[in-house]
Parts: C-alpha cells; sequence; structure tokens
C-alpha cells in the first residue's frame, strides 16, 4: 500500500490539500499520514530550568489538544466526500517542518507528499526562493502541491511535461498508471525551442514505446516555455500537471512570477513534481 505523506495545520487550504490527497490515495490504493508540526519558541536563557519546563510543557499540550480537537473534522470531511474507506494515522511532531517530513520520508518508506499552498506568493515561496521551497525542490519522492482554490473534482486529463530523455520514460509510466486508475489519459507536452537536440526518431520511439497506452505526445515549437505550457493547460483542459524538476536552476528558471500567477489564479490546478 503506497503511503501518503499530508503536512497539515488545519487550515483551508491545508484541508483543501487533504481532499486531493484522499483522491490520490484512492488512485493508488494507498494510505494517508496527516502530519501536524509545531516549534517550540526560543527562550532566554536567563529562565529558571522549571519555567523552561512549565512553558515546554504548556505548549505542547497546546498543541497536542488542537491536534486532537482537529482530528475528528478531518474524518468528517472524508466522509462526506466518499473517502471513509481511506486507512489515516496520524502523527504530532515539534521542529522543522521540512526536516521532519524528511526524516518520515526517510523512516517510514512515504511515496507521496501532498501539501497545499496559497496565491501566488505561495506558490512562488513553496517552490524558489526560500529555505522551503529548496527542501520541497529536492525531496525524493514525488510532491503534489495543490493551490488553494482548486476544488477536488474527478481526474480526466493529467498533462506531463517532457524533454524526451530515456530516464523520463519511468516518470511517463508511473504517471500512466495513475491515469489508467482514474480513467483518465495523458497528455504529454514537449516544448520543441531552437536548441532542442532530439531528432524524428526520438519522437517515434517514444510514440512506439506507448502506442499501447491512454497517453497523446504534442511537441509544440516556440521559444517561449512558459507561455506555451499555460496555453497547453487552457486548451487540452488539463486537470493535474505533472513535471520532472530536473536541475534545480531549470526548476527556479520554470516557475516564473508570471507562470505561478497564472497557476494560481486561472489554472488553478495541481502541480504533481517528480524528481529525478
Amino acid at each position: 500500500m503506497k503511503k501518503i505523506l499530508v503536512p497539515t495545520d488545519f487550515s483551508d487550504v491545508a484541508n483543501n490539500a487533504f481532499l486531493h490527497a484522499l483522491g490520490l490515495a484512492k488512485l493508488v490504493h494507498g494510505e494517508l499520514i496527516l502530519l501536524h508540526t509545531y516549534e517550540l519558541p526560543i527562550v532566554d536563557n536567563q529562565f529558571a530550568p522549571q519555567n523552561y519546563k512549565v512553558l515546554f510543557d504548556s505548549l505542547e499540550l497546546s498543541n497536542f489538544e488542537r491536534f486532537k480537537n482537529e482530528l475528528p473534522k478531518l474524518h468528517k470531511l472524508a466522509e462526506e466526500n466518499g473517502f471513509e474507506h481511506i486507512k489515516m494515522s496520524h502523527m504530532i511532531m515539534d521542529g522543522d517542518l521540512i526536516y521532519n517530513i524528511k526524516e518520515i520520508i526517510k523512516n517510514d518508506s512515504i511515496d507521496f507528499v501532498v501539501m497545499g499552498t496559497s496565491g501566488a506568493t505561495g506558490w512562488k515561496e513553496m517552490f524558489i526562493g526560500t529555505n522551503t521551497g529548496e527542501a520541497i525542490a529536492n525531496l525524493s519522492v514525488p510532491v503534489l502541491s495543490v493551490p488553494e482554490d482548486s476544488k477536488y473534482t474527478k481526474l480526466e486529463t493529467i498533462g506531463f511535461t517532457t524533454r524526451f530523455r530515456e530516464k523520463d520514460k519511468e516518470a511517463l509510466s508511473n504517471v500512466i498508471k495513475i491515469a489508467k486508475s482514474a480513467g483518465a489519459v495523458v497528455k504529454c507536452l514537449y516544448v520543441q525551442t531552437k536548441e532542442t537536440d532530439n531528432t524524428q526518431a526520438t519522437y517515434d520511439d517514444w510514440s512506439e514505446y506507448f502506442k499501447h497506452e491512454p497517453v497523446q505526445f504534442f511537441i509544440i515549437p516556440n521559444d517561449e516555455v512558459n507561455q506555451t505550457i499555460e496555453e497547453f493547460i487552457d486548451h487540452q483542459n488539463i486537470d493535474v500537471l505533472a513535471m520532472m524538476t530536473y536541475k534545480r536552476n531549470f526548476f527556479q528558471w520554470l516557475f516564473t512570477t508570471s507562470f505561478t500567477e497564472k497557476m494560481s489564479y486561472h489554472c488553478n490546478i495541481p502541480i504533481l513534481a517528480l524528481h529525478e
């Protein structure tokens, strides 16, 4: 059974991502692990040791009580949307969120991480320019990032961007497995720029390799990669966009402000970041 880690702060954004995580669990025959983290404050060393303990115990109890009170709401949300059969377990941890995520991935054989994002700023902060973005971009498992306004619906079309590298075939095969479970189709996009080093033989090889799968290939000549992806999402009615992160500089270059604003405020679709 696949394990899906879902960090939550019990906000509307996190609850929306929780629904998408349930939908993913249904498709991959998975279970959810809900994670709530909190950070204990750094206090002045003039505090007496007993005061440390009183303060920390109080904060830990407060976080535990909130965690305990919010869990029934999530279970009710799952039931209301027909996901009551999805197995769920729960974790509460103190410390840095991303550090804890990495530790759980390492120790619990996590297959996916699902996280909510809030607006264009949230997208940018999630993927570039912050320690959190650096960590997310370098996690060892696929990350499904869900914009706050992305309503969960039946999955019909998955987009997949590729450079037609041989190693991309495995990633596309994994996306196709999800599509088959959903009865969906995969639309695979390659933006052919002037610097492309692919040939017609490469395209023919991929078409032959996946000829029996529910996948369509789109090769679009254009040097404006971001714009082409945006238009592809709109014109092909993409529900979820799966993307290889490649190298860090490519990932940072792709998620420019204009692109993230488009994604967050117009397309409102989740992105499944697949790591090399």
